[in-house]
Protein backbone atom coordinates (compact mmCIF):
# COMPACT_ATOMS: atom_id res chain seq x y z
CA UNK A 1 0.00 0.00 0.00
CA UNK A 2 1.30 3.44 -0.91
CA UNK A 3 1.68 5.40 2.32
CA UNK A 4 2.44 9.12 2.79
CA UNK A 5 6.17 8.42 3.22
CA UNK A 6 6.21 6.82 -0.26
CA UNK A 7 4.74 9.81 -2.12
CA UNK A 8 5.86 13.02 -3.75
CA UNK A 9 4.18 16.40 -3.30
CA UNK A 10 1.44 15.39 -5.76
CA UNK A 11 0.61 12.34 -3.57
CA UNK A 12 1.85 9.97 -6.27
CA UNK A 13 4.19 7.08 -5.52
CA UNK A 14 7.74 8.39 -5.96
CA UNK A 15 9.48 6.93 -9.00
CA UNK A 16 12.62 6.14 -7.04
CA UNK A 17 10.67 4.21 -4.43
CA UNK A 18 8.93 2.21 -7.15
CA UNK A 19 12.26 1.44 -8.87
CA UNK A 20 13.63 0.23 -5.54
CA UNK A 21 10.66 -2.11 -5.08
CA UNK A 22 10.88 -3.29 -8.70
CA UNK A 23 14.56 -4.17 -8.28
CA UNK A 24 13.79 -6.27 -5.21
CA UNK A 25 10.89 -8.13 -6.83
CA UNK A 26 12.84 -8.76 -10.05
CA UNK A 27 15.83 -9.98 -8.01
CA UNK A 28 13.61 -12.47 -6.18
CA UNK A 29 12.43 -13.93 -9.50
CA UNK A 30 16.03 -14.15 -10.79
CA UNK A 31 17.28 -15.66 -7.55
CA UNK A 32 14.56 -18.31 -7.58
CA UNK A 33 15.41 -19.20 -11.17
CA UNK A 34 19.18 -19.30 -10.64
CA UNK A 35 19.03 -20.76 -7.14
CA UNK A 36 21.91 -18.44 -6.31
CA UNK A 37 22.76 -14.92 -5.35
CA UNK A 38 22.11 -12.44 -8.16
CA UNK A 39 23.20 -8.88 -8.84
CA UNK A 40 21.51 -6.27 -10.99
CA UNK A 41 23.41 -5.69 -14.23
CA UNK A 42 21.04 -3.33 -16.05
CA UNK A 43 17.57 -1.88 -16.20
CA UNK A 44 15.91 -1.05 -19.50
CA UNK A 45 13.77 1.99 -20.09
CA UNK A 46 11.13 2.50 -17.41
CA UNK A 47 8.23 4.69 -18.49
CA UNK A 48 5.67 5.70 -15.93
CA UNK A 49 2.41 5.23 -17.82
CA UNK A 50 -0.03 5.94 -15.02
CA UNK A 51 0.69 7.26 -11.54
CA UNK A 52 -0.01 5.16 -8.49
CA UNK A 53 -1.68 7.31 -5.86
CA UNK A 54 -1.55 7.53 -2.09
CA UNK A 55 -3.64 4.67 -0.65
CA UNK A 56 -3.41 2.50 -3.77
CA UNK A 57 -2.16 -1.06 -3.53
CA UNK A 58 0.84 -1.99 -5.66
CA UNK A 59 1.13 -5.45 -7.23
CA UNK A 60 4.22 -6.57 -9.10
CA UNK A 61 4.69 -9.63 -11.28
CA UNK A 62 8.17 -10.70 -12.32
CA UNK A 63 9.34 -13.59 -14.47
CA UNK A 64 12.60 -14.67 -16.04
CA UNK A 65 12.12 -14.52 -19.79
CA UNK A 66 15.48 -15.94 -20.90
CA UNK A 67 18.86 -16.96 -19.53
CA UNK A 68 22.22 -16.37 -21.23
CA UNK A 69 25.03 -18.38 -19.66
CA UNK A 70 25.43 -16.27 -16.45
CA UNK A 71 22.82 -13.56 -17.00
CA UNK A 72 19.02 -13.54 -17.01
CA UNK A 73 16.45 -11.15 -18.38
CA UNK A 74 13.51 -10.50 -16.04
CA UNK A 75 10.27 -8.82 -17.07
CA UNK A 76 8.51 -6.99 -14.28
CA UNK A 77 5.02 -5.55 -14.61
CA UNK A 78 3.57 -3.12 -12.07
CA UNK A 79 -0.10 -2.61 -11.33
CA UNK A 80 -1.90 -0.14 -9.11
CA UNK A 81 -5.20 -0.86 -7.50
CA UNK A 82 -7.73 1.51 -5.99
CA UNK A 83 -9.62 -0.90 -3.77
CA UNK A 84 -12.53 1.39 -2.76
CA UNK A 85 -13.21 2.23 -6.43
CA UNK A 86 -12.61 -1.37 -7.55
CA UNK A 87 -10.15 -0.38 -10.27
CA UNK A 88 -6.87 -2.01 -11.23
CA UNK A 89 -4.51 -0.56 -13.82
CA UNK A 90 -1.09 -1.20 -15.29
CA UNK A 91 1.36 1.45 -14.18
CA UNK A 92 4.54 0.34 -15.95
CA UNK A 93 6.86 -2.48 -16.92
CA UNK A 94 10.57 -2.92 -17.47
CA UNK A 95 13.21 -5.50 -18.29
CA UNK A 96 15.96 -6.03 -15.74
CA UNK A 97 19.13 -8.02 -16.29
CA UNK A 98 20.66 -9.98 -13.43
CA UNK A 99 23.84 -12.02 -13.21
CA UNK A 100 24.07 -15.12 -11.06
CA UNK A 101 27.12 -15.03 -8.80
CA UNK A 102 28.84 -17.35 -6.37
CA UNK A 103 29.90 -16.49 -2.81
CA UNK A 104 33.03 -14.81 -4.18
CA UNK A 105 30.90 -12.57 -6.42
CA UNK A 106 32.15 -14.39 -9.52
CA UNK A 107 29.60 -14.96 -12.31
CA UNK A 108 28.18 -18.47 -12.39
CA UNK A 109 26.16 -20.37 -14.96
CA UNK A 110 22.39 -20.14 -14.60
CA UNK A 111 19.75 -22.65 -15.77
CA UNK A 112 18.09 -22.31 -19.15
CA UNK A 113 14.54 -21.00 -19.43
CA UNK A 114 12.02 -23.32 -21.03
CA UNK A 115 9.15 -21.20 -22.37
CA UNK A 116 5.78 -22.91 -22.47
CA UNK A 117 2.99 -20.48 -23.32
CA UNK A 118 2.72 -18.40 -26.49
CA UNK A 119 3.58 -15.24 -24.52
CA UNK A 120 6.58 -16.90 -22.87
CA UNK A 121 7.82 -18.10 -26.28
CA UNK A 122 7.45 -14.62 -27.77
CA UNK A 123 9.28 -12.98 -24.85
CA UNK A 124 12.00 -15.64 -25.05
CA UNK A 125 12.51 -15.17 -28.79
CA UNK A 126 12.64 -11.37 -28.53
CA UNK A 127 15.05 -11.45 -25.58
CA UNK A 128 18.10 -11.89 -27.79
CA UNK A 129 17.29 -8.66 -29.65
CA UNK A 130 16.87 -6.80 -26.37
CA UNK A 131 20.13 -8.25 -25.07
CA UNK A 132 22.03 -7.20 -28.18
CA UNK A 133 20.57 -3.69 -27.91
CA UNK A 134 21.74 -3.46 -24.28
CA UNK A 135 25.22 -4.64 -25.23
CA UNK A 136 25.47 -2.21 -28.15
CA UNK A 137 24.34 0.71 -25.97
CA UNK A 138 26.83 -0.32 -23.27
CA UNK A 139 29.65 -0.42 -25.84
CA UNK A 140 30.22 -4.13 -25.27
CA UNK A 141 29.07 -5.20 -28.75
CA UNK A 142 29.72 -3.55 -32.08
CA UNK A 143 26.52 -2.74 -33.99
CA UNK A 144 27.90 -4.66 -36.96
CA UNK A 145 28.06 -7.80 -34.77
CA UNK A 146 24.47 -7.49 -33.52
CA UNK A 147 23.02 -10.03 -35.94
CA UNK A 148 19.58 -10.22 -34.35
CA UNK A 149 19.22 -6.44 -34.49
CA UNK A 150 20.38 -6.35 -38.09
CA UNK A 151 17.80 -9.03 -38.94
CA UNK A 152 15.13 -6.95 -37.23
CA UNK A 153 15.87 -3.93 -39.41
CA UNK A 154 16.37 -5.91 -42.63
CA UNK A 155 12.86 -7.35 -42.67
Amino acid sequence: MVLPNDTNTLTNLMGGRLLYWMDIVAAIAAQRHANSIVVTASVDNVSFQQPIKLGNVVTMEARVTRAFNTSMEVLIEVYGEDIPNKTKFKSNSAFYTFVGVDLDSKPRKVPEVVPETDIEIELYNQALQRRQMRLVLAGRLKPSEATELKNLFNL
